[in-house]
C-alpha cells in the first residue's frame, strides 16, 4: 500500500514554513530542461533546511507533494541508512557533441552517465553524436539516455535501435504514459535484445504511481522526493511496485540532493548509480561548498548538525528579487491549503 502524503507525520502551518524561507536563483551551466535559471525556495525547520522547488508550470495540487517532502526534511527528518555511500552518475544535458568533455570534467570521476536526448529542435543525428562522444570519453560506464517522454513509438524504436550500439543500460522514459511505454517495452522484446526501460514521468506526474509496474510497462523505477512527497512516501511506492529504483533529482540544490541521497541510503536494494549529481550544472549553489560526489559517491548526513546549510553569502548572492520572494510564498500557501484538506 502507498503511504498518504505525510503519513504520520504532522503539518506546521503555513507561516511557521514561511518563517525562515528564502528564494534563490542559481544560472545554469548550460540549458537543462528549458530552464537557464533554476528557483528554489529554501525552508529552515527545527530538523534542518528543506527544499520547496516545484517547476513553475505545476499546480498547486502537484505542488503540494513537493510542500510535503519539504515538511519532513525540515520538520521531522529522514529513515535511518542501511548503507552509508551511494554511487552517482554525471548528467549530460542536449549540448553538442563538442561540448560533452566539459561537462563530463564538472563532475569528475563516475561509473554511470545519464544523456538527455530528444531536445526540442534537435533530431536523431545529434542525439547519436552526443552519445557516442560519451562513449568514446568514458569507454567502461554504464550509459544511459533519458528522453523526458518526447518521443513517439516509431521514433523511440528507431532511435534506441542506433544508441543500443553504444551499450545502454536502460532507456528512461523514452515515450509518454503507461500504455505507450508499455507497447514500446513489447517491441522491444520482439525485436531482440531488448533496452530495459525506465518510468520517470509515468512514476511522478501519475495519480497512482505504481501503475506503470502493475501494467509491466517498464524494468524499473525513477523517483524522485520532491514530486513523490518524501522519502518515506517514496519508498513506500519502491516497495509497492517490485522493481529496483534509481533514485534522481529533481534539479534541486544541494539542500534538496541530501534528501535524494538519504532515500538512496535508506532503499533495501541499490543496483544502479543515483542521479543525484546535477549540482554541478549550476554556475553557483546556495551550499558553499555545494555537495557534490567525491569520487562519484555520495555519504548520507549522519544527522542533523552534518546536513548541508545555505551558505549566507551565497544566500546573499543568489536571492531573488522580491516580486519572486512574494510568488513563491503564495505558491506554498497554495500547495499548503491542498496538504490541509487532504489530512481532513
Amino acid at each position: 500500500m502507498i503511504p498518504p502524503l505525510l503519513d504520520g507525520l504532522s503539518l506546521p502551518g503555513p507561516e511557521e514554513l514561511l518563517e525562515h524561507a528564502v528564494v534563490v536563483a542559481l544560472p545554469m551551466r548550460t540549458r537543462f530542461r528549458g530552464t537557464t535559471v533554476r528557483e528554489a525556495m529554501l525552508l529552515r525547520g527545527p530538523a534542518g533546511w528543506a527544499e520547496f522547488s516545484p517547476f513553475p508550470e505545476y499546480g498547486a495540487d502537484e505542488a503540494a507533494r513537493w510542500l510535503a517532502a519539504a515538511v519532513e526534511a525540515g520538520w521531522h527528518g529522514w529513515p535511518a541508512p542501511v548503507r552509508g555511500e551511494v554511487p552517482v552518475n554525471a548528467t549530460v544535458p542536449a549540448v553538442p557533441a563538442a561540448g560533452v568533455g566539459r561537462v563530463l570534467e564538472a563532475f569528475g570521476p563516475v561509473a554511470a552517465v545519464k544523456v538527455k536526448v530528444a531536445e526540442p529542435g534537435q533530431g536523431l543525428e545529434e542525439d547519436v553524436a552526443r552519445v557516442a562522444e560519451v562513449r568514446r570519453l568514458a569507454p567502461d560506464v554504464a550509459l544511459r539516455v533519458d528522453a523526458n517522454a518526447a518521443w513517439d513509438h516509431g521514433t523511440a524504436l528507431a532511435a534506441l535501435g542506433r544508441l543500443s550500439a553504444y551499450g545502454l543500460e536502460y532507456a528512461e522514459q523514452p515515450v509518454a504514459g503507461i500504455e505507450g511505454m508499455a507497447r514500446l517495452r513489447e517491441a522491444l522484446h520482439r525485436a531482440g535484445p531488448a533496452v530495459p526501460l525506465a518510468a520517470d514521468e509515468s512514476v511522478r506526474r501519475e495519480t497512482d504511481p505504481v501503475a506503470v509496474a502493475r501494467a509491466g510497462a517498464a524494468d524499473l523505477v525513477v523517483v524522485k522526493v520532491q514530486p513523490l512527497g518524501g522519502v518515506r512516501r517514496a519508498l513506500g511506492i519502491v516497495e509497492a511496485a517490485g522493481l529496483d529504483a534509481v533514485v534522481s533529482s529533481a534539479l534541486d540544490t544541494s539542500v534538496g540532493i541530501a534528501a535524494g541521497v538519504a532515500l538512496a541510503a535508506a532503499l533495501p536494494r541499490l543496483p544502479h548509480a543515483c542521479g543525484l549529481g546535477t549540482v554541478a550544472l549550476f554556475t553557483r549553489d546556495a551550499v558553499d561548498p555545494p555537495w557534490v560526489p567525491d569520487a562519484g559517491r555520495l555519504r548520507p548526513a549522519a544527522g542533523p548538525g552534518d546536513r548541508p546549510a545555505p551558505d549566507a553569502a551565497a544566500l546573499g548572492a543568489l536571492r531573488a528579487d522580491e516580486e519572486r520572494q512574494r510568488w513563491w510564498r503564495s505558491r506554498l500557501r497554495a500547495a499548503h491549503a491542498v496538504l490541509a484538506a487532504a489530512r481532513v
